[in-house]
């Protein structure tokens, strides 16, 4: 297994823990853990994806992170910082 793989297997890691973590209700889609796990898993599988390339990943890891942080800027808009 290449340090790609590792890479992109820590990516899966990533997607899976937000979505097992929302589905038990520890965390909520307005959270930025929610986001930032979703956008780092689509970060480190287009890594692995330079090394191992495939069209179809490349584009749904591309739209994904894309969509990912089009949300959280949208959930951010109008809130005070904190």
């Amino acid at each position: 297994m290449s340090f790609a793989d590792i890479v992109g297997l820590i990516g899966v890691a990533a997607y899976l823990s937000a979505y097992g973590l929302l589905q038990l209700g520890r965390l909520k889609v307005e959270e930025r853990a929610y986001a930032l796990l979703n956008g780092l898993g689509a970060l480190l599988i287009l890594y692995s994806l330079i090394y191992d390339f495939n069209l179809p990943s490349f584009v749904t890891q591309s739209f994904w992170l894309f969509f990912t942080v089009l949300g959280y800027w949208r959930s951010r808009a109008g809130r005070p910082a904190r």
